[in-house]
């Protein structure tokens, strides 16, 4: 919970993608270049293979950034793995700022002894079709 502002995350010297992605955004709107948060999930082939090295987020919740480029439209980087786009970028909401992408919210109202738990599970990897 919570994004670190650029500055703080700037001393701080460390981050959480959703970190990067507002660092990221920030520096390129102050160029001038309109951006917006994008969160979902990232995916990496190598989640299906247990012996080879992931990318940093794969498999989770993961945060990057979307620039919009004269001529090239909104191009995706993900600051965290320094890469451009791509197919493995799962989004699951575009917003403005961080605060408005928040992953998972809710309320429960009833009694305390009803309700007995909630599990969410999310799996990202390769599937076949046909």
């Amino acid at each position: 919970p919570g994004t670190r502002a650029p500055g703080e995350m700037f001393t701080a010297g460390r981050g959480t993608c959703r970190d990067f992605a507002l660092f990221m955004m920030e520096a390129a709107r102050s160029l001038g270049l309109a951006a917006r948060f994008v969160t979902g999930y990232l995916y990496d082939p190598a989640i299906d293979d247990p012996n080879a090295e992931q990318t940093t987020g794969a498999g989770a919740t993961h945060a990057w950034v979307q620039v919009f480029l004269p001529g090239a439209g909104w191009i995706e980087y993900d600051p965290t793995n320094g890469i451009v786009g791509g197919s493995n970028l799962i989004r699951v909401a575009v917003t403005r700022d961080p605060s408005q992408a928040i992953p998972l919210q809710g309320s429960y109202f009833g009694a305390a002894e009803d309700f007995d738990r909630m599990d969410v599970e999310v799996r990202i990897g390769a599937s076949a079709t046909g």
